[in-house]
């Protein structure tokens, strides 16, 4: 939800070569307006970048910059960040001057403004989408009287959307494959723990893997142990695996269970 007051003009359907006007800056009037009374869901690869840049352990962002919540729809654990608590309810990362002070790793939601994305299908197994895009204009922003002009194509590119949305991948599959499953086949809240762990606690899915019992459960090859414990992109998107596999049966040939057929 956002607090902004959003044209009530129904969205026009935008592809990746449809041209648009928009740019913000210091010299716009409503600079950093949209930073205030927001609602920014965090991807699991947000959260990787803000914690380094804060130098941060995950567990540490996670208690003072993020709140939980349940994904209505989907019945699945989400984080949002948490906001100060001002009059204007503003992101604690935004300075009225100069803007995010962490700009270069700000969220993917900051990424995507003034374009929303949606999907007309979506299939996970093969990694096809069928996505369109639309302009969100808010009553307070001024951007798009800029003359600046993008393709949604250029705007994607120059703000880094394409990298996070590929590591994202796998969470959005988990989110999907959820939603497409009956309301009545809900998760067990052993298994909302587990699916949070690993989507947004790196360091304690990082403790899970190498000093639990999971190396000896599971036929996992060197080469990806030796990767996953020096790459937290790597131990993420293994983690999204791992999930799929556990909660939906997909993949489970890459976690083979030891010794599961004795002789």
């Amino acid at each position: 939800m956002n607090d902004h007051k959003i044209s009530e003009i129904p969205p026009e359907q935008m592809g990746l070569n449809t041209r648009f006007t928009f740019q913000c800056h210091k010299g716009v009037k409503c600079f950093t307006d949209c930073c205030r009374g927001i609602d920014i869901m965090l991807t699991p690869y947000d959260i990787l970048t803000m914690r380094r840049k804060l130098d941060l352990s995950s567990e540490e962002f996670l208690a003072v910059f993020t709140e939980p919540r349940i994904l209505e729809k989907a019945d699945m654990p989400v984080v949002t960040l948490k906001l100060l608590d001002d009059e204007r309810r503003s992101c604690p990362f935004v300075e009225d001057k100069d803007g995010c002070v962490i700009y270069e790793d700000r969220p993917t939601t900051c990424r995507y403004y003034p374009i929303g994305v949606g999907a007309l299908s979506y299939s996970g197994e093969q990694g096809d989408k069928d996505e369109f895009f639309f302009t969100v204009k808010e009553a307070h922003c001024l951007g798009f009287e800029e003359d600046r002009e993008w393709t949604v194509a250029q705007w994607r590119q120059d703000q880094g959307i394409d990298e996070r949305d590929a590591v994202n991948e796998g969470w959005m599959d988990l989110m999907v494959r959820k939603k497409s499953l009956p309301p009545s086949m809900k998760l067990s809240e052993e298994s909302k723990k587990i699916f949070f762990m690993v989507c947004y606690n790196i360091d304690k899915f990082r403790d899970f893997v190498f000093n639990s019992s999971f190396l000896k459960r599971y036929e996992i090859p060197a080469d990806k142990t030796k990767e996953i414990r020096s790459d937290d992109v790597k131990l993420l998107q293994f983690g999204f695996e791992w999930l799929k596999s556990a909660f939906f049966h997909a993949g489970r040939e890459n976690f083979q269970v030891k010794n599961s057929k004795k002789e």
